[in-house]
């Protein structure tokens, strides 16, 4: 903190403490204008003289640029008396607060994602909504079916909070979305997984996809009979003259699967709802030996986690906040 005084003319007469802030500059007689630029000074003048004409304390706060920087400051102003309680100018304080600012604009930035994530969350719950409803014969079957897909964005939700809304990785996303529904756990689950995290908005969409994939499969796919397996591959693949990570869904030693497509949400979801939402492409295979689906993520929505390093090298992208 720096203490100052000025006289009625508002020409500095004392300077304590003056460090490195926009005080290291003033002389006794100097003024404001001489330490500050034009915009600062003739605010600081005029709150100073304000407080000579109302003989009321004033505190206000003040930016300093310099070169690339902005720092601020605290200042508080009171006339000043001298030993016949007869005011002879004023006397003021000054306090670097720039460390407060940051945290504020830190805080407030992070509230205006909170809001961003939570509007999006919400708009997903939605669709979800009205998707499950549209396929849904009876309030328990909706309720069932709507119940389980919330539970499985609350499990994305949550990597995605632990790593500090870096996002997901594909590691966890499936063993998070697929591991409890199968009876034999991870052995029935063949993973060859990549080191990549994905964004936020990819981590909610990717895990969907895997939890209705993984219900199929436990219902009327490979994990529900002893001995089925799942595979799943994840890969780089250039496409378009940029990279994408593939993700690829194979079901094998399960029940003989039947040509006929199924109109139930669960196939809008991984055909359209979960590439568009990441701006990718997929497709679902229902092949005799059992259900294929592939995924494809820009490079936009993930990020590659260096070996050895705490940080990832960033691919691209604007939704990786």
């Amino acid at each position: 903190m720096s203490v100052f005084t000025q006289d009625l003319d508002l020409r500095y007469s004392w300077v304590c403490n003056a460090g490195r802030s926009w005080l290291a500059e003033a002389r006794e007689g100097s003024v404001d204008a001489d330490i500050l630029s034009g915009a600062a000074a003739e605010r600081s003048t005029e709150m100073k003289r304000q407080v000579l004409e109302t003989h009321r304390s004033i505190r206000y706060e003040m930016s300093i640029s310099r070169g690339t920087s902005v720092r601020w400051f605290d200042i508080c102003v009171d006339v000043d008396r001298d030993e016949n309680g007869q005011i002879c100018g004023i006397i003021g304080t000054s306090f670097d607060i720039t460390d407060q600012k940051r945290r504020e604009e830190t805080l407030r930035t992070l509230l205006r994602e909170l809001s961003h994530r939570s509007k999006n969350l919400l708009a997903i719950i939605q669709s979800l909504a009205s998707q499950t409803a549209r396929h849904s014969l009876t309030v328990p079957e909706f309720l069932v079916r709507f119940r389980g897909r919330i539970q499985s964005l609350s499990y994305s939700q949550d990597i995605v909070t632990d790593a500090d809304w870096r996002g997901a990785d594909l590691a966890s996303l499936v063993t998070m979305q697929v591991e409890r529904y199968a009876p034999e756990g991870l052995q029935q689950i063949d993973f060859d997984p990549v080191d990549v995290y994905l964004s936020p908005t990819a981590s909610l969409h990717v895990g969907l996809a895997l939890h209705e994939l993984a219900v199929n499969a436990a219902s009327y796919g490979s994990l529900s009979v002893p001995g089925g397996m799942v595979a799943i591959r994840a890969r780089f693949e250039e496409r378009n003259g940029e990279e994408a990570l593939v993700v690829v869904w194979q079901e094998r030693n399960g029940p003989r699967v039947k040509a006929e497509r199924d109109a139930r949400f669960g196939t809008s979801t991984l055909e359209r709802i979960v590439p568009n939402a990441v701006g990718g492409e997929a497709k679902l295979e229902y092949l005799p030996e059992g259900i294929r689906y592939t995924l494809v993520v820009p490079e936009s929505q993930y990020e590659v986690i260096v070996p050895g390093s705490e940080g990832a090298q960033s691919q691209a992208g604007s939704d990786k906040k």
